[in-house]
């Protein structure tokens, strides 16, 4: 265990983490590098304060990737306002109100029809039968 306590104490509290820009002086300025991505920026000191600006090269790069994003959204948005609409074969294909009500009026008929027959069924045997009681029913 007493090693174990050693070793730890021999170990850094907390590593350093690399910057993440590097500057590098220039005869005209500075040269800005992220250490994450490798993008360069060119920078200039006006009135105490570094200004940095894209290299053209990056900047036609990140031009273009904002015309593509905008492409898409315009797309994305094409596509969610036509979900409302539904087509022309299928808003066709479903009933009128006046339909669905003469398909439920029919539906009801032949389940009261059908319920009559099992109550007539019902009677006719318990009138075959007239001391023996109907069976229990779950």
């Amino acid at each position: 265990m007493a090693i174990l306590v050693g070793l730890l104490c021999l170990l850094p509290a907390r590593a350093q983490e690399a910057p993440s820009y590097t500057l590098q002086k220039t005869n005209d300025g500075y040269v800005r590098m992220n250490n994450k991505t490798g993008q360069m920026s060119i920078c200039h000191e006006k009135s105490g304060q570094l200004i940095c600006k894209m290299a053209v090269e990056e900047r036609a790069a990140y031009d273009e990737d904002i015309a593509d994003l905008k492409a898409r959204v315009t797309k994305l948005e094409d596509a969610v306002a036509s979900i409302g609409k539904l087509p022309p074969v299928v808003r066709d294909a479903l009933p009128s109100q006046e339909d669905f009500e003469k398909g439920l009026s029919y539906m009801e008929k032949f389940l009261r029809r059908f319920m009559g027959i099992a109550r007539d069924f019902e009677n006719e045997e318990k009138g075959a039968n007239p001391g023996s009681q109907s069976p229990q029913k779950t």
